[in-house]
């Protein structure tokens, strides 16, 4: 058989050689492409440019900064144009103007969120929470609670462990005044995630329940887990906003301050500073703060408020031309689909037309009944003069039984107000006197007004705590708050009675209270140094810290005197502008005639903002 023969010797030497040759050589190419490539690989990613950390926080709700997301709408944008059929880029970017509207306080973002939203849930109607989510939350920021509701509780049966859609659920509801369901709300939200945005959705719920030492723990709790300075900005505007209801105004600025420092495009923070240094007495840096703020996001609750500060400082006219603002601006937001007409109703009851704010408030109250709106109303119909009416309101803002848990020092100098009017100086004493230790900087035009009426009630007859004890101002004091109680259920049993009528009145009365005649308020602004005040110093829930009103046989921080049991001294002469109480009654024309108690919102007149339905 033959067998193959062997290589020689020498061909296997060169065989070797060249294969030791290419190895080397293979060694040194890879070296060589090792060298140039970069080491990113040992180190950090690179960060995310401008458009994915816009995504990012539009995606979680959280606060973006205005460049990111002019970016971000950019690129979607042109995203859409080229892939129209996207469904989630077309929530992505409704919430991305949602979020440039709020910040930028430019409400003609709205019209354009609302397309795109709809387009979404149009393109993809079930399971469609994202779309959905923005829609609760676009409804939010136009003040239509109810709308928000609906759309936020669609959301969450559509996904019920999205935690992002839980926070603008818990808005509609402190909106609504249904605080049990917001703490329901916020429970899940904790049971679901953790961070920056559920410590301060956390925070507020702690706030409007009266828990201000809680609320401070989460709110900084929430500055401390920010991720990004926008974030980090927003929450200590948060901070500042509940110092300032504590009565700490120096407190208030530092947390201002900070917010700026964070993120510059943060302009609610010059208004608030604008508050802060006014109750601090640096008069001329207020009105720089607040003409800046104006300038940089001009909400038309930022011009009430100048303008009350300059009718403080007797400047008559530097306060009308606010006013005018203030009507310009309602009215452009009114176009958008914003309801302002809790602020509106605010403004007219101290400004302008008293029977104007009730009329204007009630139909509110029917779409929203909030602790805030109950406030309010219950100032108009005092304004008005209907004080009987107006104190069950009052004590619905105030009484934690009816969910008024929220220390407010405007409620409890509202209600004092009223309960002066009617002659209970006892209860009167109390609560005016309660305001100014919850916040005494509240209101440039009413702690004035609140020092003169304590001033002109003066002491109990039977003198201060060293002659009537505790134990004997209690039962009077009880009886004060009896026949609050009996005020606050009157005004209740007076709502189930109301009925269709009243309903089938709610399109006449919406019709003239819409905002769009916001224009035909008087512009008699009350004189510099007279007691006419707002009852809307600041936005809606961030007025001082307030009363609870009840106290019915609960140990006060302070001990009872003489002034909680003198309830007999007998009806003051009838209210009129001027008074002591700071805001005397004004005979609103007609006014006895109309007031009726608001019904329940069960058969809500429709909200000003048609857009917000839900589909089908």
């Amino acid at each position: 058989m033959e067998t193959e023969a062997a290589p020689a010797p020498g061909r296997r030497h060169v065989t070797v050689r060249r294969a030791l040759i290419g190895a080397v050589v293979g060694c040194a190419v890879l070296g060589g492409v090792l060298m140039v490539l970069p080491p990113g690989r040992q180190g950090p990613p690179p960060a995310p440019g401008p458009v994915a950390r816009a995504a990012t926080a539009v995606g979680t709700g959280t606060p973006a900064s205005l460049p990111d997301l002019a970016a971000l709408i950019g690129d979607r944008e042109a995203h859409l144009r080229a892939h129209p059929g996207d469904v989630e880029s077309w929530a992505v970017l409704g919430a991305a103007y949602v979020e440039r509207g709020e910040r930028t306080a430019r409400p003609r973002y709205y019209p354009r969120a609302e397309k795109a939203l709809r387009t979404s849930l149009r393109a993809r109607p079930r399971g469609n929470a994202q779309a959905l989510g923005g829609l609760a939350r676009l409804a939010v920021a136009r003040n239509d609670f109810r709308a928000a509701r609906s759309w936020g509780e669609d959301a969450v049966a559509a996904a019920p462990r999205r935690w992002t859609v839980y926070p603008a659920l818990i808005d509609a509801y402190r909106g609504l005044g249904d605080h049990k369901a917001a703490r329901r709300a916020r429970d899940r939200l904790v049971s679901l995630r953790s961070g920056s945005p559920v410590s301060a959705r956390v925070g507020l719920v702690h706030r409007d329940d009266g828990r201000r030492e809680d609320a401070a723990a989460a709110l900084a709790d929430s500055v401390a887990r920010a991720s990004t300075p926008s974030e980090r900005a927003v929450r200590l505007l948060a901070v500042g906003e509940l110092a300032w209801e504590r009565g700490e105004p120096a407190e208030s600025l530092r947390a201002y301050e900070a917010a700026l420092r964070a993120d510059s495009d943060e302009h609610a923070a010059l208004a608030g500073q604008g508050r802060a240094l006014a109750a601090l007495g640096r008069v001329s840096e207020a009105l720089r703060s607040y003409q800046s703020a104006l300038a940089k996001r001009p909400l038309p609750q930022y011009a009430l408020e100048l303008g009350e500060l300059y009718e403080s400082l007797g400047m008559g006219g530097a306060a009308r031309a606010q006013y005018d603002v203030l009507r310009e601006r309602v009215r452009a937001e009114a176009a958008e689909g914003v309801n302002d007409e809790l602020l509106l109703g605010r403004f007219e009851a101290d400004h302008g037309d008293a029977a104007t704010a009730v009329r204007r408030l009630r139909a509110e109250w029917r779409r929203h009944p909030s602790v805030a709106v109950a406030d309010a109303l219950g100032w108009a119909l005092h304004r008005s003069g209907a004080h009987e009416e107006a104190l069950g309101f009052a004590a619905r803002a105030t009484d934690k039984e009816h969910g008024g848990g929220v220390r407010s020092a405007l409620y409890a100098y509202h209600r004092g107000a009223v309960e002066r009017a009617l002659g209970r100086t006892g209860a009167a004493r109390r609560h005016l006197g309660e305001a100014l230790r919850i916040n005494p900087h509240f209101s440039p035009l009413l702690v004035p007004s609140a020092r003169r009426a304590l001033k002109e009630l003066g002491e109990p007859e039977d003198g201060g705590l060293e002659e009537v004890g505790a134990t004997d101002a209690e039962p009077e004091a009880e009886a004060d708050d009896a026949q609050d109680a009996e005020a606050s259920e009157a005004s209740e049993a007076s709502e189930d009675t109301e009925g269709a009528e009243e309903a089938g009145e709610a399109d006449a009365e919406e019709a003239g209270s819409g905002a769009a005649g916001a224009g035909a308020a008087r512009e008699d602004a009350p004189g510099s140094g007279g007691p006419a005040g707002t009852g809307a110093t600041r936005p809606a829930g961030s007025s001082g810290g307030g009363a609870d009103g009840a106290s019915r046989g609960r140990a006060e921080a302070r001990p009872r005197t003489g002034a909680d049991a003198d309830t007999d001294a007998g009806p003051v002469p009838e209210a009129r502008p001027g008074g002591g109480s700071g805001g005397g009654a004004r005979e609103g024309a007609g006014a006895g005639a109309e007031e009726a108690a608001p019904g329940r919102g069960a058969g809500a007149a429709p909200s000003p903002s048609g857009a917000e339905r839900r589909p089908g």
